[in-house]
């Protein structure tokens, strides 16, 4: 028995889950889908918006031949209007791994999610339900006054929670202060438990690619993304957007243009700036982690080496 869940007798022994992980358009994808052919097995993703139904161009989800391909798990199943987190993910992540464990050997996460991959690997707190006059409150602010203000209000009541945070990621900073609000502790204090113990082999692999390289591919995806129809796409989700699953890299600055804050240039402009800047976040989170080997995405040979 594995935290409560009852499994068919299973040779742990003989598991690997396989951890693919890197900044956004690094080729995760891609080689996620060829490495799962090669192995014969299936994918869980560890993104946290491309589990919603609604958003499709702006996340870059796998495509139809490459779903048609592999089974891929947490793909398009949440809506946006119903409440999900990390926490949830990586109590049914976990679950699933377990099960599929029954039937292979190898299995591979792939997400440039880092919080979503640490949900899974070791476990999230089980924080306090917050109340919804709180979370709409605080929602509502930071609709009308920004980030800024995120930010000054994490910091007049929680300045440590806000020292360990990305600073740039609002979805995070609502979190930790909807629960100071609603508890009174800081969200640090119900991060403490022990880590998830792990009866499957880990092996995480970084796609490490030349920063010219990552951010002209950025800037070319952004092109093939608004090509496609990534406005109309956000135009036709500006209503949802105060959802959680909405307070993200490129739907929140065409939300602005919509709000006549800036012109079509400056929108464009600022998608491929700030999908950047959060590619360089993810790279901050995943290089603080010993554990994950960094390989060029085309060294298919060194991939097949690592995972033994």
């Amino acid at each position: 028995m594995i935290e409560g869940l009852y499994f068919w007798p299973v040779d742990w022994s003989k598991k690997n889950l396989i951890v693919l992980v890197g900044p956004t358009a690094s080729g995760k994808t891609a080689l996620a889908v060829k490495l799962a052919r090669h192995l014969k097995t299936e994918i869980i993703s560890a993104d946290s918006r491309q589990v919603y139904q609604e958003l499709t161009i702006g996340t870059a989800k796998p495509s139809a031949d490459e779903l048609a391909a592999v089974r891929h798990h947490f793909i398009n199943s949440h809506t946006i209007t119903t409440d999900y987190d990390a926490a949830a993910y990586g109590e049914e992540a976990f679950a699933l791994v377990c099960r599929l464990f029954e039937k292979y050997n190898r299995l591979i996460v792939c997400g440039g999610s880092g919080l979503y991959v640490k949900a899974l690997l070791e476990g999230f707190d089980d924080i306090p339900e917050v109340p919804d006059e709180i979370r709409d409150e605080l929602t509502d602010h930071y609709a009308e006054y920004g980030l800024g203000w995120l930010q000054r209000k994490l910091n007049e009541v929680d300045p440590e929670s806000l020292k360990t945070l990305d600073a740039q990621n609002p979805q995070r900073l609502l979190r930790a202060l909807e629960v100071k609000l609603a508890t009174g502790k800081s969200i640090k204090e119900f991060q403490q438990k022990q880590k998830r113990q792990l009866p499957f082999r880990v092996i995480k692999i970084g796609l490490d690619v030349e920063r010219e390289i990552l951010y002209k591919r950025i800037d070319d995806r952004m092109d093939s993304m608004i090509e496609a129809g990534l406005f109309a796409e956000a135009e036709q989700l500006y209503p949802y957007r105060t959802k959680n699953a909405l307070q993200t890299v490129g739907y929140q600055e065409i939300f602005d243009f919509i709000a006549g804050k800036y012109d079509r240039t400056e929108a464009i402009r600022l998608l491929k700036r700030n999908t950047r800047r959060y590619a360089k976040r993810q790279l901050t989170w995943f290089r603080r982690d010993a554990e994950i080997k960094w390989v060029n995405p085309d060294d298919w040979d060194e991939i097949l080496r690592l995972i033994g």
